[in-house]
């Protein structure tokens, strides 16, 4: 492997993880428990009066999720043109409705996002901290919500993160720098420390992790280990920051958050007459 250690490696496949997600566990199950988490950290029954931003769409399955609990306008964007594919392809499995629109745009292109305006609900999970700008990119983001609207973020914590940021970081670099069977190597290493603790009977623990992943929001513990040791560029956030960044600059109310996971999840509401604070 061609590797130092001040070297920086190429933007992940983000894209190819997803697609890969999709082919190979897309399931009725995994589309209604992304449905269900979503209502269930917005507090919502549906989303019915609601439109659905969903910036860096990735698999789509969180947009499908919106398109299911009714949300009216839905809009998805990713920079990743696989990522785009694949949203389009789920999609097509709801019937290409109208008011569902995919698209490849850069939530770090200003112009692209004005052009949107503003929603009720802008949701970005998991996103924000890939790419290589992430406060830019979360001030970006709330600038699409709209007066009294909500925006669904989720960070990577620095609070949580062990053994460091600086650990993962050259692991990111390391997993980028690999070729395929290294990869498959660092995977078996990452779910032998990380997933077992290096002890085999811990092994019921992790097939409920991996079953509570998939009941949880539909996701896949492997594509996360991959979107794990893989997503650079890569920042962590601390979270009194995020709180702090969006009330002071927005005046954003903090509605909840959920903290103790790798990426800490957060529910602001925008006052219903938002005005940013400029420089």
């Amino acid at each position: 492997m061609t590797y130092t250690k001040n070297s920086t490696p190429a933007r992940y496949e983000f894209g190819a993880n997803w697609a890969s997600f999709v082919d190979r566990h897309y399931s009725a199950e995994r589309r209604q428990a992304a449905a269900d988490k979503l209502l269930a950290f917005l507090g919502k029954e549906s989303l019915e009066g609601m439109d659905f931003l969903d910036i860096g769409s990735g698999s789509g399955l969180h947009s499908l999720a919106a398109f299911d609990a009714k949300a009216g306008r839905i809009h998805s964007f990713d920079f990743d043109p696989l990522s785009v594919s694949t949203t389009s392809k789920l999609r097509q499995l709801a019937g290409e409705p109208a008011n569902w629109t995919v698209e490849r745009g850069d939530v770090l292109d200003g112009g692209y996002l004005e052009k949107l305006g503003t929603w009720s609900l802008v949701y970005s999970w998991g996103v924000l901290h890939h790419t290589g700008a992430m406060w830019q990119a979360v001030e970006n983001a709330a600038r699409r919500v709209a007066p009294g609207g909500l925006f669904f973020v989720a960070l990577y914590s620095s609070n949580v993160v062990r053994p460091s940021a600086e650990f993962w970081l050259d692991v990111k670099r390391r997993y980028n720098a690999a070729n395929s069977s290294q990869r498959r190597w660092m995977e078996c290493w990452y779910i032998w420390r990380f997933g077992l603790g290096g002890n085999p009977f811990r092994l019921p623990g992790l097939l409920k992790q991996i079953y509570e992943k998939k009941k949880g929001r539909g996701m896949s513990y492997m594509t996360d280990v991959r979107d794990w040791l893989g997503g650079w560029p890569m920042e962590f956030a601390d979270d009194r920051a995020v709180v702090d960044f969006l009330m002071d600059r927005f005046e954003f109310e903090l509605v909840r958050m959920s903290t103790g996971e790798a990426c800490t999840e957060f529910l602001f509401q925008s006052p219903k007459a938002a005005l940013s604070k400029q420089d």
